[in-house]
């Protein structure tokens, strides 16, 4: 593959403690994501905010404004995650939809390109600047923008069930299924904003588990046990 969007969920860097980070499980994807740059594929990152905040869980702040904290969450997380790459031996650069003085660059597409030439690792942090939005929506956006060829959605779970297998163990896991399906029977992979995206601008989705081993680095080589989304 040449080149890759890849969203990592916080609460899944977050390993057992559920918040915060596991540096250990930080540091296995840093090695993966290396492996995949050594080959030459391009890697874009989007993280998500929840191992900091789940702003939409609270009925006395203002959904703007806890949306707009859930946005700093996201950039916490890519500069602290873009750091453990670096540490491994990859260059990165995190880029975000607002200014945030020295710590980001903003965002553009010729900005972006100008990195992935580099062979670096860019992290687009910030969602899409706006509330209301969420790192669902940033995912596909900045898939299409980027033209990733597919999006890696890394979860705690391995893949798209009809039900919650935390809930239900006889839970039924799909090997494909398409992005009307999923919206149809309400399954939740992304949101309805993010599904339409997908949809409207053929982007798939391969869904599989952040824990499973080597899970990033076996997807692109083709041995991939999750649920592919189609569109």
């Amino acid at each position: 593959m040449k080149r890759v969007l890849l969203k990592l969920s916080g609460e899944a860097l977050a390993g057992d403690k559920k918040t915060g980070f596991d540096e250990a499980t930080v540091t296995k994807v840093a090695q993966q994501v290396k492996v995949l740059v050594d080959e030459g594929t391009q890697v874009g990152i989007v993280i998500g905010g929840g191992n900091f905040w789940r702003g939409r869980s609270s009925e006395t702040i203002d959904r703007t404004k806890a949306d707009q904290i859930g946005m700093l969450a996201t950039i916490m997380n890519c500069i602290y995650v873009s750091e453990i790459f670096r540490s491994v031996g990859m260059m990165t650069q995190v880029l975000t939809p607002f200014e945030c003085g020295s710590f980001t660059k903003l965002f553009s597409k010729d900005r972006a390109n100008k990195y992935f030439e580099r062979n670096m690792v860019v992290f687009f942090a910030g969602g899409t600047g706006h509330p209301y939005f969420s790192t669902d929506t940033a995912t596909v956006l900045r898939a299409i923008e980027i033209e990733a060829e597919v999006i890696f959605l890394a979860k705690a779970v391995d893949g798209v069930y009809d039900s919650d297998p935390k809930d239900n163990p006889d839970a039924k896991k799909y090997d494909e299924i398409s992005i009307d399906e999923v919206v149809s029977q309400g399954l939740g992979v992304v949101d309805m904003t993010a599904s339409i995206l997908c949809k409207e601008n053929k982007m798939p989705m391969l869904v599989f588990g952040l824990n499973q081993e080597n899970s990033i680095v076996n997807t692109v080589h083709g041995t991939f046990n999750g649920t592919k989304v189609t569109v």
